[in-house]
Parts: structure tokens; C-alpha cells; sequence
């Protein structure tokens, strides 16, 4: 389980979210939703470490993780950032294979065995076509298909997202969307920011709304989130319909221009 407990956190003197707490446990898909600039980012970081919070605790399985190594971190979380690029003219398989450093000792050089994980992930994504090809050389879509095999190489119990979808057309999007969904029903938790409501009312078993410093937790969004909770989130004027899908009702968010 993972816990946040009246997180509070910014940069320098500024403080950006105040205190924030939810939970997540097994199999449960987190979905971050609120405007540019509120905030979502700056949780997602704190929560892997990146940003000190400026007091409150993240917990795992009960555990504070806010001193932990990198190493010890890396195996229990993974994170995809908004944007990666490198200068260096690594293969794609390079890249994946390195969701494999936690595990390995100082010096040491990924194995067989890891080689295979990595293999792995590359064709639960359909990208093994790409292993060779140079990672820089590739398309924006591509590239965030690779690092996701990245994090699937990781095996961690925590995948955190931020704006996954970025750069990917309408079937990849639906491929890795899947995919989250096939991790959470493995038992992982995964947490994602996003710009689409639809990806809670589809996906998500909770929802946190991001809004002028405060976070409100929703649970089981698909039934709880409301029109009114939208468009006082984004300040627009937008319409909440429902369609049936095997028997059961799902929601979209329709914007009233």
C-alpha cells in the first residue's frame, strides 16, 4: 500500500500543494487530474523523492521511503516523466535494458536473465521491431513507448506516470492504456497524470483533483465523479454523458464550445 500523509511541498520557498493525503493499494489506478500549472507534476515528484516535500510522509507498506537510497527506491517505483531525450546514441534495447539497474551490483553487467525481462516488456508494447534502431533517431510516440518498456522492465510494485499519453497516436494510447490496466490487474499500483477525465472514468479506481493547492480524493471515479467536480476543476462548460458498454454505464466528457 501506499500512503500520503499531509504532504506539503514547492520549490525553494514556495509552496505549491498543501497537505495531501490519499491511498493507493493493490491494483488500484490512480488517475491526477487539474489544469496547467496546478500542481500535478510537483505531487508526482514528491512522491518519488525528486522534490524534498516540506513535511508530511509517503509510506510504503507503512514505511516512510523519504530517506531511502535511489537503489532501494528504484525497485519499489518507476516514473516516466513528461519528456526524455539523451545525446548519447544508445538502441533502443540499451535504453530498456537500463530499467534493470537497480538490480544490479556495482560493475556489474546486466544477464541473461535480464536481457529476457527486457525482451519482455519490448513485446508487450509491440515495439521489438524498434530494438535496434537508434533511440534519439525515433518519433515522439516511439520514444514514449520505449521508456513505458523501461518501466515495465523495472518490475516494479509502482509505476508513476506523468502524461503518458503525450506524443502518442489513438492506438498506442489504447495499447499502453491496456497494458496499465493488465499491471493493475497483476497487483501493481499505477498512478498517471492526465488531461483527459475520460482516462478516470474508464480507467482509474480513484481519482485526485488538483486545484489551488489542495487535492481531493475521489474513489471509484466512473460512479463518484461529477459534472460539477469538472467544470469547477478546469473552469469551463462541459457535459457529462454516459454510454453503455457491456452492461455497464461509462462516462465521457464532452466540452460545450
Amino acid at each position: 500500500m501506499l500512503e500520503v500523509i499531509n504532504l506539503s511541498c514547492g520549490y525553494g520557498n514556495k509552496s505549491i500543494l498543501e497537505d495531501v493525503s490519499f491511498t493507493a493499494k493493490a491494483g488500484d489506478i490512480v488517475c491526477i487530474l487539474g489544469s496547467n500549472g496546478s500542481g500535478k507534476s510537483t505531487l508526482v515528484k514528491s512522491i518519488m523523492g525528486l522534490i524534498k516535500p516540506f513535511k508530511g510522509e509517503v509510506l510504503i507498506d507503512g514505511k516512510s521511503i523519504l530517506n531511502w537510497s535511489w537503489k532501494k527506491r528504484a525497485q519499489l517505483i518507476s516514473y516516466i516523466p513528461q519528456a526524455f531525450s539523451s545525446t548519447f546514441q544508445y538502441k533502443v534495447k540499451d535504453i530498456v535494458l537500463m530499467g534493470r539497474t537497480s538490480y544490479l551490483k556495482f560493475s556489474s553487467s546486466p544477464s541473461r536473465e535480464d536481457e529476457k525481462i527486457a525482451e519482455q516488456a519490448m513485446e508487450t508494447l509491440k515495439i521489438s521491431h524498434l530494438k535496434d534502431k537508434i533511440y534519439s533517431h525515433l518519433s515522439g510516440g516511439e520514444r514514449q513507448l520505449v521508456k513505458i518498456a523501461q518501466a515495465l522492465a523495472q518490475q516494479s510494485k509502482i509505476i508513476i506516470m506523468d502524461e503518458p499519453t503525450n506524443n502518442l497516436d489513438f492506438g498506442n494510447q489504447m495499447v499502453m492504456l491496456k497494458h496499465l490496466k493488465e499491471c493493475s490487474e497483476k497487483g501493481m499500483i499505477v498512478i498517471m497524470v492526465t488531461h483527459f477525465p475520460e482516462h478516470a472514468f474508464l480507467y482509474g479506481t480513484k481519482a485526485l483533483l488538483v486545484k489551488e493547492g489542495k487535492v481531493i480524493e475521489v474513489d471509484e471515479p466512473n460512479n463518484n465523479l461529477k459534472e460539477g467536480d469538472l467544470r469547477n476543476l478546469y473552469e469551463v462548460d462541459l457535459k457529462v454523458s454516459e454510454l453503455k458498454y457491456k452492461n455497464k454505464n461509462i462516462k465521457m466528457c464532452i466540452p460545450m464550445i
